[in-house]
């Protein structure tokens, strides 16, 4: 296929007539296919239906005797303790266990943060203005609490062995008013990027200015490989120990893509004393959490190996769909010289780059022919993609036949959008 860069103006106006008919044709089949949000499909929950009755009406005592039914049990009962603590390689007192929401204990670590400290620190909002460095593009909701908190957010570019370590060392050295950083270490959101070993390590080794900055480390994939070799990063706790930074990281991880997305089990994993000090803070926000909730996890599961398992199955109904949108997009765009996209191994997302300035335009687009994306910028500080180029494509949810349709407006629709641009050119 020819680039668009190399046709003629004659030729563009051409092309342009062809896809604006096409383009008009999937208008008038009137559909509605949702593509906002990473959501486990129908298909993905229905795995874990047992979860509704798998304890009975005798079996509510966990391993240690705790009556899930009543108070107490602060910080998780013992057995889900510890399948956390198995699947992050850490021991059961470094974890945690919160509720249904990883966001909900990232949103509290932050207030708690801003409003007494670290670990009975100063607090961070009484310091003056507060920055987090933020790898972009990435995770929206995590900018969405600087946002609420009113934290300057300092964009830091990723690349293909994730964040720019440099950019980031040579920040936190120099300035104490970062007192934190967002990852998402594993599958990176929106664009797939697993951190390299060494990037991983340098984390671990920063030597920040202000002694009370964390590393917010969102491990949302830790367990979500698609291939059949799973993917390992390097324990960023015990590297932080190892450096000498042993508070330094604060760990979420999450069963909402595991089992069901609005009734699972989070946990923060970090040091003991950063857990203890949680743990403090925890007598004073709850009297106990929903142990019957983690039972039944403990009971579905059973083991870390029971979630390894079971995330088989997940990645077996997920395959197919990520390989549709490979080969849509190979087979619609490449060649074309318009865009760039991500072909992750794990995740719940692909990360796609469109020429500069058509972002927006090219979800608007799509809107027009009942395809709702995630808003264009949405994957930057502040909704500020400075190129607008990013689009985040969701896949998981929609059906196979429903995915193939959106990706084939999608795809109209950035040919037009680029075929436009280059008129203007011309």
């Amino acid at each position: 296929m020819k680039q668009y860069a190399q046709m003629d103006k004659e030729e563009l106006t051409a092309l342009k007539g062809e896809l604006e008919a096409a383009f008009s044709k999937h208008k008038e089949k009137g559909k509605k296919l949702n593509m906002t949000r990473g959501v486990p499909s129908n298909e993905q929950l229905s795995l874990c239906n047992e979860l509704l009755t798998c304890l009975s009406m005798e079996d509510y005592l966990s391993e240690n005797g705790t009556d899930c039914r009543n108070y107490g049990g602060i910080d998780g009962i013992p057995e889900m303790k510890k399948i956390f603590a198995d699947l992050l390689d850490v021991t059961p007192d470094e974890v945690v266990v919160g509720g249904n929401s990883s966001l909900a204990l990232m949103f509290d670590n932050v207030a708690v943060n801003m409003s007494h400290g670290v670990r009975d620190g100063t607090s961070w909002q009484s310091q003056g203005q507060i920055k987090f460095l933020c790898p972009s593009p990435g995770y929206d909701r995590h900018f969405t609490i600087c946002n609420y908190f009113h934290i300057d957010m300092i964009p830091i570019a990723m690349g293909q062995d994730g964040p720019d370590m440099d950019a980031i060392e040579k920040a936190v050295s120099s300035d104490p008013m970062i007192k934190g950083i967002w990852c998402v270490p594993k599958y990176s959101n929106p664009t797939g990027i697993v951190y390299s070993d060494e990037t991983v390590k340098r984390f671990a080794r920063l030597k920040p200015a202000a002694n009370d900055f964390r590393i917010y480390w969102d491990n949302a994939y830790a367990f979500h490989d698609l291939g059949s070799k799973k993917v390992e990063i390097p324990n960023i706790i015990r590297l932080c120990e190892e450096a000498g930074n042993p508070n330094m990281a604060y760990v979420f991880a999450s069963f909402s893509k595991v089992s069901f997305a609005g009734a699972s089990v989070t946990c923060i994993a970090s040091s003991k004393s950063n857990c203890e000090f949680i743990r403090k803070r925890l007598t004073v926000q709850t009297i106990g959490p929903d142990k019957l909730n983690q039972l039944r996890h403990v009971r579905f599961y059973k083991s870390a190996k029971g979630v390894l398992a079971h995330m088989e199955e997940h990645a077996a109904i997920l395959r197919p769909k990520f390989k549709l949108v490979a080969d849509t997009l190979s087979r619609e765009l490449d060649g074309t010289g318009i865009a760039e996209w991500t072909n992750p191994s794990g995740g719940y997302f692909v990360s796609f780059d469109a020429l500069q300035d058509c972002a927006k335009k090219i979800v608007a687009l799509c809107a027009q022919a009942g395809v709702t994306l995630t808003p264009a910028g949405a994957t930057y500080p502040n909704g500020n993609d400075p190129q607008d180029r990013n689009i985040r494509i969701a896949p998981t949810c929609p059906s196979l036949a429903d995915l193939g349709s959106a990706l084939e407006i999608f795809c109209a629709a950035v040919k037009l959008v680029s075929v436009e641009k280059y008129l203007l050119s011309k």
